[in-house]
């Protein structure tokens, strides 16, 4: 009985975003008919592209990337806090990290290691203005880290220029910092047969970052503390937790992890923060934490299916197709995973409902009447 218990918990905590994913296709699918174009024509291109073993290396180091996004912004959901500025911390901690990773020359393991405890720091810091200002001031973080995302912006536009802390790139016309040597780059892995492209080296720290993330939500009294806050501050102050301690270090923590986003990509590809670096990953991690219920598990389900989504989509431009398709296909996503993961809270709800009523109604054996109901001698 226990075993199908389980097996029913697990089939309801998946309906929430496959229900998201089918309606999502249909609306597509309805959208693709009435453009002129076959729904089936166009995800079976997009599956065959996708599958490919150099997209598959590109799928997965994007999944590395949104992995790292996704997770951020799930401490800050775990906690009932929005932090729409991991966007503004990772690229500020990239760009901190491009400077002091060019700067130095250290050993390999110690340069890597020096360029990441600066990402993390930085990204723990930039997150913490908004921490400070909302346990201590009250503003609310979703304000606050949308300004901060627009001054991080502003910083890095000021010191990125020639004279400054900025150089030409070789060979084009752009600017960046300068470039990292080799002893702070990470090499990638050819762990995909059929292809010279190789899955970011970065890849197994996000696999450590997932698993910390889960061990310190479920193993570890920070975790219960930070999960209890977030279902209910009333009840977490009255068992003794202290919020503005929690806002604060579930801020930093977020931050911390928001620092690493852009590493793969410096460490594993570009080697430098030029203008051409990737923004707005942070919104991306939204979506992503959404989808995943901001479970380790689910983020790295919904990181894959991101990285498939863009990367698959190269093809339909080639197919004469738009690919602004899957862009729709990502946004019809996230609006209907809300409403999915609704929809599954009050039937689980009425579910638990029911079997409440169902073990108050059984017999118990005791009071009046039980011994002739048991077939005891009168």
């Amino acid at each position: 009985m226990r075993r199908r218990f389980d097996l029913r918990s697990v089939l309801i905590a998946l309906a929430a975003p496959v229900l998201a994913i089918l309606f999502s296709v249909v609306v597509i699918s309805v959208v693709l008919l009435a453009v002129g174009d076959n729904p089936f024509d166009v995800f079976s291109k997009m599956i065959e592209y996708g599958t490919q073993p150099r997209t598959e290396v590109l799928i997965l180091n994007s999944a590395t990337i949104y992995y790292f996004s996704a997770v951020a912004v799930a401490i800050g959901f775990k906690m009932n806090l929005f932090n729409i500025g991991v966007d503004g911390q990772y690229r500020l901690a990239a760009f901190a990290a491009a400077v002091v990773g060019g700067s130095i020359n250290l050993p390999a393991p110690l340069h890597v290691l020096v360029i990441l405890v600066t990402a993390v720091l930085v990204g723990a810091m930039w997150a913490g203005i908004a921490a400070v200002l909302r346990a201590y001031r009250g503003v609310s973080e979703v304000i606050s880290t949308i300004m901060l995302n627009f001054i991080a912006t502003g910083v890095i536009a000021y010191l990125l220029q020639p004279g400054r802390l900025a150089v030409e790139v070789q060979g084009s016309n752009n600017i960046g910092t300068e470039p990292i040597p080799p002893s702070g780059q990470v090499p990638g892995m050819a762990i995909i047969p059929g292809t010279e492209s190789k899955v970011y080296g970065l890849a197994i720290l996000a696999v450590l970052v997932g698993f910390g993330y889960w061990f310190l939500l479920n193993r570890t009294r920070f975790g219960f503390d930070l999960r209890a806050t977030g279902m209910s501050e009333s009840a977490a102050v009255s068992s003794g937790v202290d919020i503005k301690r929690m806002i604060v270090a579930a801020m930093l923590l977020s931050g911390a992890v928001a620092g690493l986003v852009g590493m793969p990509q410096l460490l594993g590809s570009s080697y430098s923060y030029s203008l051409d670096f990737p923004a707005g990953l942070g919104f991306t991690g939204i979506a992503i934490a959404l989808l995943g219920r901001n479970n380790a598990v689910g983020i790295a389900f919904g990181a894959l299916l991101w990285g498939f989504l863009d990367n698959s989509a190269q093809i339909l431009d080639l197919e004469g197709v738009p690919k602004e398709i899957v862009t729709i296909m990502q946004g019809t996503i996230v609006l209907s995973v809300v409403i999915a993961y609704e929809l599954v809270r009050r039937y689980r709800l009425r579910e638990q409902q029911r079997l409440t009523g169902q073990a108050t109604a059984e017999p118990t054996g005791i009071g009046p009447g039980a011994d002739e109901r048991e077939g005891a001698p009168a």
